[in-house]
């Protein structure tokens, strides 16, 4: 997303002119239209550049037109009819839907890594070939030559791109997209410099683009990490695989069943070095009733309500011996004592498997009011590489952190990521010079937590301000309250009565 650097100037641009041609089309129809066209151009130029190099050394005996030729060099093969000069000069014809369908398909059929993953049904009726023509011509002003330099600029137009139609589309925009922002503290949280990634409900990849950039940013080598992910959104599987193709990220583990995570885990065997995750939010349609007994379900079986710790117990399951993930939660599972959750929280707290807690401040994502937290959880707490962390647990509240991009989005800036990832490597001992800082950080023993009944709230341990644990407070309940109506909607009970006396519980009088 913006954050108000002049860098980005050309994306915002480029997507101001897309979307003016959206006319009437949903934003999440619109948004496979784009990124399909945006992937393809790229290829194409890539391809194209290759093309030159081997036309000028024909000396050589290169051919220009043998396929092995671009394979050896890592690049898509793209055949003559689905390459963009040949699209944009016919970008006004009738049928230029049915052309680029035909293209994607070839592509596919020449290239085993993109089967099943490229975008079609550009010929569909809905889509008005006008603009279709109008969106060709402006994406065909992007040149992605030389193949780093093409690489990163469409790396910003994808990211970019993403997190607009995110925006767009509002709460369903957030299945597929998690802010960079809070992908980047994630993932300088945890610093997975090598081993295996996974993600299991990944979107469209963002954790494992932030993986390969923190690696890149500290001289790492790619090579060092393997990436493990499923989605069950097959159309957002297909952004999450073209978003790891453009950036030649290994996808081969990344993969598709609309069944999700809970009812068939493709990665059952897996024990993963880290886990980075966005799951959704108090999510009461994941099928809990058909799995009652899973070996997941180690601290407690979840409710059939809510997956949060579902999602949670999945994860400590994939966990390696000496593994840590850090995944984004609702505040409600640092305190709920509904249907279980306290229960099974306690059981993980007295396992000591829960490292750091942080408060997240509000408005950072695109598809929800709800407040956030993130919770990291490690099986090794002894040593592996760092300090014994053994009995102590780190709070962190940074709600008073961020800066508004504009009047509903929040980010966190670099010197925020700085701050708070620093603070937890100084506590697990990576550097020297930590202490508690009343109101951000404190570091806290177990039996403090249990006096608190296994409470994982920071502002309950870090020194707050009572008027902001009175916020805490209130939000938290807000929150309960808002999963409650979510599910009496759905049971069709009567919400009149139920919503006022709730409200009158919480002192809030809205009527």
């Amino acid at each position: 997303m913006d954050n108000g650097n002049s860098d980005n100037n050309f994306e915002k641009k480029l997507w101001k002119s897309a979307d003016k041609m959206r006319s009437n089309m949903d934003a999440a129809e619109y948004k496979h239209v784009v990124l399909g066209l945006i992937f393809l151009k790229y290829i194409s130029d890539s391809f194209n550049e290759i093309h030159t190099i081997l036309e000028n050394q024909k000396e050589d005996f290169s051919d220009s037109e043998d396929r092995d030729e671009y394979i050896s060099r890592n690049v898509f093969w793209v055949p003559p009819d689905a390459r963009w000069d040949y699209l944009q000069r016919n970008a006004k014809q009738p049928k230029i839907g049915r052309m680029i369908d035909d293209a994607m398909e070839v592509i596919e059929r020449d290239n085993s890594s993109l089967k099943g993953v490229l975008l079609t049904n550009y010929s569909r009726p809905s889509l008005d070939v006008q603009r279709l023509g109008e969106l060709i011509d402006l994406i065909g002003g992007i040149t992605f030559g030389n193949e780093q330099k093409g690489r990163d600029l469409l790396g910003k137009v994808y990211e970019y791109f993403l997190g607009q139609f995110a925006d767009a589309e509002g709460k369903k925009g957030g299945q597929f997209y998690t802010p960079k922002s809070i992908v980047q503290l994630l993932v300088e949280m945890i610093e997975p410099y090598k081993g295996r990634v996974f993600d299991p409900c990944c979107g469209s990849g963002g954790m494992f683009v932030q993986s390969e950039k923190f690696i890149e940013a500290h001289q790492g080598k790619l090579d060092d990490i393997h990436i493990f992910g499923q989605e069950s959104n097959q159309t957002t599987w297909k952004l999450c695989k073209m978003n790891l193709a453009i950036r030649n990220i290994d996808s081969d583990e990344v993969k598709w069943n609309n069944e999700g995570s809970f009812l068939h885990d493709l990665h059952r065997d897996l024990k993963a070095d880290f886990i980075l995750a966005n799951p959704p939010f108090n999510d009461s349609d994941w099928k809990g009733d058909l799995i009652r007994e899973d070996v997941r379900w180690k601290y407690g079986v979840p409710p059939t309500g809510n997956a949060n710790f579902a999602w949670v117990q999945h994860f400590i399951h994939h966990l390696s011996p000496t593994g840590i993930t850090g995944f984004v939660l609702a505040n409600g599972s640092m305190s709920s004592n509904t249907s279980n959750e306290g229960v099974i929280r306690k059981n993980i707290i007295e396992a000591d498997l829960v490292d750091c807690m942080v408060a997240l401040p509000p408005q950072l994502f695109f598809n929800t009011g709800i407040p956030a937290c993130l919770w990291f959880v490690t099986r090794d707490k002894k040593n592996n590489k760092f300090r014994d962390r053994r009995g102590e647990i780190l709070f962190i509240d940074s709600r008073n952190t961020g800066t508004m991009i504009d009047r509903r989005h929040r980010i966190l800036t670099d010197e925020d990521t700085r701050k708070i990832s620093d603070t937890y490597h100084m506590w697990r001992g990576e550097k020297e010079g930590y202490e508690d800082i009343k109101g951000f950080c404190r570091s806290v023993d177990l039996e403090e937590v249990r006096q608190q009944n296994w409470v994982l709230t920071p502002g309950r341990y870090v020194g707050s301000e009572e008027k902001e644990d009175d916020m805490e407070e209130f939000e938290e309940k807000m929150e309960k309250l808002t999963s409650e109506l979510a599910k009496q909607m759905e049971e069709g009970q009567r919400l009149d009565t139920e919503i006022r006396k709730s409200l009158e519980k919480i002192g809030f009088g809205l009527f």
